[in-house]
């Protein structure tokens, strides 16, 4: 383990746990006292857990085990669903297929992504949204489909559930994101980290200094630990798993949304644990054609906006490109 990863231990206050339970209440002052807290946590490191989130334990434990056993799979059966076979960016990925640090080496992980089930003769891929369509499925694991379709959609209306917090934290209506609901771009991630080798390139991690690029990521670890968050006195501290929460941070699309007042926060993963890591984050980024304009009452006296405006699709496209260096798929039919 190189000094360039080394990580100072979370204390109780850097990164808060927030009860989202309140978000289903009744009662006004229950939900804004819950946007009250993802305001906070959103303009100070941008990470954040959730507890009380309604998500059952079976389910959780059910997506593990099937992450555990696609993972275990030979590579041979893990390229029947190779990522170079879909035209919308589904499917198996092995290690060192993407740099999230563009100054660093590849990433020592590999990956399963899957997202909103949609068939080919939908309006929305037909038309060839960014990032919509059909998942691809491995063979002969035929709890695989199932759980990972139902986690998803969990998962989902969770992230709605934090989008009417997020919208509160704003001093918005609290429907103010219901746009994005409509056919989201909502992709789930599986994915494995070996242990950190000793023979790893200076700089290489599992997953390099990256930001996110949609608007939330909500992400579930094993307990063998290994994210690093940069807050905000600019030093890499460790997000150790808390039993019962998901992990949450907000990503570029809402940095871009706020003007930077929300801050989408650099983060790695280096596993030093021995063992093998797993964790799935969801992505939560929403309808493709929503427009990212900057927020009016995000700006400061005198300011103006950082970004020019953009469609979610064509940020997500950009950021993409600039992670795998290569132009995203933007058709249906592209490769």
């Amino acid at each position: 383990m190189t000094n360039s990863f080394q990580a100072a231990e979370i204390s109780a206050n850097k990164l808060p746990v927030i009860d989202v339970s309140g978000l289903s209440s009744s009662k006004l002052e229950d939900r804004a006292a819950v946007g009250a807290a993802i305001r906070s946590a959103c303009i100070d490191n941008g990470f954040f857990y959730v507890s009380q989130h309604g998500i059952p334990k079976g389910l959780i434990e059910a997506a593990q085990d099937q992450t555990k056993a696609f993972f275990d799979l030979p590579d041979g059966e893990k390229r029947k669903v190779s990522k170079t076979l879909s035209s919308c960016n589904r499917g198996w990925e092995p290690l060192k297929s993407q740099t999230l640090d563009l100054n660093a080496p590849p990433d020592l992980k590999e990956n399963f992504y899957m997202g909103l089930e949609l068939p080919l003769d939908h309006p929305v891929v037909v038309a060839g949204t960014f990032n919509c369509g059909p998942n691809l499925w491995p063979e002969d694991m035929p709890e695989f489909r199932p759980t990972m379709r139902a986690y998803h959609a969990a998962m989902r209306d969770l992230g709605e559930r934090i989008t009417v917090g997020l919208a509160l934290s704003l001093g918005l209506p609290e429907n103010y994101f219901d746009g994005l609901h409509r056919d989201p771009l909502s992709t789930l991630r599986l994915l494995h980290y070996p242990p950190h080798p000793a023979d790893a390139q200076a700089g290489q991690a599992g997953a390099g200094a990256h930001t996110d690029f949609g608007v939330l990521t909500l992400l579930l670890q094993d307990d063998n630990g290994g994210l690093q968050v940069k807050d905000v006195n600019d030093t890499w501290i460790h997000a150790t798993p808390v039993p019962g929460t998901f992990i949450v941070n907000i990503g570029d699309a809402i940095a871009r949304w706020t003007n930077d007042m929300y801050r989408s926060t650099l983060h790695r993963v280096v596993n030093t644990s021995g063992n093998r890591r797993y964790s799935i984050p969801f992505f939560y980024t929403g309808n493709a054609e929503t427009k990212l304009a900057c927020l009016p009452n995000c700006l400061k006296p005198g300011e103006t906006p950082k970004y020019p405006e953009a469609t979610i699709a064509e940020h997500m496209m950009q950021m993409y490109q600039k992670s795998y260096g290569a132009p995203a798929n933007v058709k249906a039919d592209a490769a």
